[in-house]
């Protein structure tokens, strides 16, 4: 059969789709047998590959891929094909429940995964850090697009109302719907744009997480109402104090036992991908729990991936994993869906194409104007409030979500659905070039520019990447220094530590309360408690850090008494850890004043040159400096040259390494002082200004040598052989 009209497409997709769909006709779909998994396939086959070719073609234009997977919907579905082709889109797509069904049971498991994914890409610590121009502008941008969502719903024609007793439902759910903003359609575009971290990037995204959560609180509540048929003031207080009373628990109590079932899974399964399974169990049972109270499953996905975001380890790779099955199979499958739900061909009615405009013109003039004032009254600037205006008018996914709950629980009939579909499409495809021309009006300068620069530089370091720590150390000084090193590097960023106690068990846990006692002193404002793990074991060291570090750890701090052995070098215990470590390893050695007192006031002299693994072990420094409000100074050993040089005479490439050193110890709130030196005896040097500053701790950036796990060069190894103060080197 030929189509009533030339196909604007490619031939060889329609031919592909005539080949598939006669494949499955032949499969005995048309015969009415029930519902075919050769079917499912072809479709699940369709909506990949079309919502990728388009989402790859979206992003080329400045666009989000997601919008893409939505057109494929939309072409795939009675808007294009079903309109130019009939008979071959309802062999592609039956109208039968059972069939549909399939395809259904996948797409709400891609719901569930999608909003496990927003929950974790919501940063709760940004929001506290403007909480007060975030709250204000999503006080005022939900309400007023919500109010004007609700009086449109409250007067319009009952032949659109899927339900016209509960006509109050669906004017809360488009109240809901317009109120609600995209956080990953403006968190795309801001960071694209690299304003994610500028004041008004931070509040842009801050108010859509704010805007996202309390729209999923609202719609939970009124999935209760329509699941009630009634307006029961009982079942909504119920429904809305179950649902506080979860909040509570699952942001409190919920926090400690997610990283809890996180970490028992990571430490104690052998199975691959452990955790990511404990995450989906913990997903479907926190939807389950909502369910249960009377609200959506949507809430539960949506705050189990709050919690999981907040776990201090692993989350680098969690998100990984679960955003590429998200991604690739999920997400296309669940926005071609949505699109195929849709059937645009109903605005050739005039009636629904002015309501239709009406609608979006309703929607993002609301936004615009509550979210304009809301930046207004919390202090930012006018330039700033209109790109916060632009940027929260984005309806992306999270709108074609809701869009297909509301069809789903019966608050929205097929036409306002198609509406709404038809709104974040034209809104989330606006939104990008507005917000583009808004922040470009908006020039970096003062303040903000020193803390860009300092962000930038920390997010970038060594120490930014570290998530979870391990300790081998025995009970001697050694091992509580070590300890010690331990707690104020895991305090700076709230990482959490276990420690490993050599040796024969006693019952007092002297080498985790060390390490809770410096990271205490080293926590910032926004740094949240540290957790620490102390686990005592008598076999050799060795094989109790073998078998630990198989756990994933970041970084392994070794503080073993003694740490030279006799012939020069390290001892079996110490050489046997880092051996059987394969990530940066630190070694620590207590002297001096540390050697009766580890807790002893700490005078820090890092010493660097040009090298990577110099600059790493710098920033260590830095990072102890600063936890224990420590003095600190910088021995750089530059290339070539007179003993003795300034900075203004030493190579470019040392002076810019000795540079971002300084920088980085000034924007971590330090009075640093430099030596440089330039000697063929660099050890003699190291060990003659740590006695000349009268420091108690060198902390020196090393690499191992090739072949050689637990080997650091002669430098390194002169130096600890020879020095009477503290040593820590760092092997990265």
């Amino acid at each position: 059969m030929r189509p009533a009209y030339p196909v604007p497409a490619s031939a060889v997709l329609a031919l592909a789709a005539f080949v598939m769909a006669g494949s499955a006709h032949a499969a005995g779909i048309g015969s009415g047998g029930g519902p075919s998994e050769v079917v499912l396939v072809v479709q699940i086959v369709l909506l990949l590959s079309l919502g990728r070719l388009l989402g790859e073609a979206m992003l080329r234009v400045g666009q989000p891929a997601v919008m893409g997977q939505l057109l494929a919907g939309l072409l795939l579905g009675p808007s294009f094909l079903g309109a130019v082709w009939p008979e071959v889109q309802h062999w592609l797509f039956p109208p039968g429940r059972d069939q549909r069904a399939l395809l259904d049971g996948i797409a709400q498991l891609g719901i569930l995964l999608l909003l496990l994914m927003t929950g974790m890409e919501t940063d709760l610590a940004l929001v506290r850090k403007v909480r007060r121009a975030a709250v204000s502008v999503s006080v005022t941008g939900v309400a007023v697009p919500f109010a004007c969502g609700f009086l449109l719903g409250w007067f319009l024609p009952e032949a659109m109302l899927p339900h016209p007793e509960l006509r109050l439902v669906t004017s809360l759910f488009l109240g809901t719907a317009l109120a609600i903003s995209s956080v990953k359609i403006v968190a795309m575009v801001v960071r694209e744009m690299n304003f994610l971290r500028r004041n008004v990037g931070q509040v842009i995204v801050a108010s859509a997480i704010i805007d996202d959560t309390i729209g999923w609180v609202i719609i939970a509540v009124i999935f209760s109402l329509a699941r009630a048929g009634t307006i029961d003031l009982w079942e909504v207080g119920r429904s809305l104090a179950g649902t506080l009373v979860f909040l509570g628990i699952s942001l409190t109590v919920g926090r400690r036992l997610v990283f809890w079932l996180i970490r028992w899974a990571n430490d104690s399964l052998r199975s691959e991908a452990a955790v990511i399974t404990a995450i989906l169990v913990l997903m479907g049972v926190l939807a389950l729990v909502t369910q249960a109270i009377g609200v959506h499953t949507v809430l539960g996905a949506f705050v189990a991936g709050l919690l999981v975001g907040q776990s201090p380890i692993l989350t680098r790779r969690i998100d990984e994993q679960l955003r590429g099955v998200v991604t690739a199979l999920f997400a296309p499958i669940f926005f071609g869906l949505a699109g195929l739900s849709a059937d645009l061909t109903i605005l050739r009615d005039p009636r629904l194409l002015l309501l239709t405009l009406g609608l979006i013109a309703v929607a993002s003039l609301g936004k615009f104007a509550g979210a304009f004032a809301g930046g207004l009254i919390g202090g930012l600037r006018r330039p700033e409030s209109l790109a916060l205006a632009c940027g929260m008018n984005a309806r992306g996914s999270t709108e074609v979500i809701v869009a297909s709950i509301g069809l789903g629980m019966g608050a929205l009939s097929q036409d306002l659905f198609t509406m709404i579909v038809a709104m974040a499409l034209i809104t989330t495809l606006a939104m990008p070039p507005m917000l583009r021309w808004a922040l470009h009006r908006l020039p970096l300068e003062g303040e903000e520019k020193e803390r860009l620069e300092r962000e930038a530089a920390e997010e970038t370091g060594f120490v930014a990447r570290l998530e979870r720590l391990l300790v081998a150390a025995d009970d001697g000084a050694k091992g509580r220094f070590a300890a010690r090193i331990a707690g104020l590097v895991a305090g700076s960023r709230g990482m959490p530590v276990t420690v490993v106690r050599l040796g024969t068990p006693t019952e007092e846990a002297v080498l985790s309360g060390a390490v809770a006692a410096a990271a205490e002193g080293a926590r910032g404002e926004e740094t949240g408690p540290v957790e620490v793990t102390e686990h005592a074991r008598p076999e050799p060291a060795a094989e109790a850090v073998g078998e630990e570090a198989a756990k994933g750890y970041d970084l392994l701090i070794v503080g073993i008494s003694p740490t030279v052995a006799p012939e020069g070098g390290l001892t079996d215990a110490v050489a046997g850890a880092a051996e059987r470590f394969d990530g940066p390893l630190a070694i620590a050695a207590a002297r001096g004043a540390h050697r009766d007192d580890p807790d002893a006031a700490l005078r820090i002299l890092a010493v660097t040159d040009s090298t990577q693994a110099a600059r790493r072990g710098a920033e260590i420094a830095v990072t102890l400096a600063r936890g224990a409000s420590a003095p600190l100074s910088v021995l750089f050993l530059a290339d070539g040259g007179g003993a003795g040089r300034r900075l203004a005479g030493m190579r470019q490439g040392d002076a810019a390494a000795l540079r971002e050193v300084v920088d980085l110890a000034e924007r971590a709130g330090l009075r640093v002082r430099t030596h440089v030196r330039a000697t063929r005896s660099p050890e003699r040097e190291i060990l003659r200004q740590a006695r000349a500053g009268d420091h108690d701790l060198i902390v020196m950036g090393v690499t191992r040598r090739a072949g050689e796990a637990a080997s650091f060069g002669p430098l390194a190894e002169t130096v600890l052989e020879a020095s009477d103060r503290s040593v820590l080197f760092l092997a990265s």
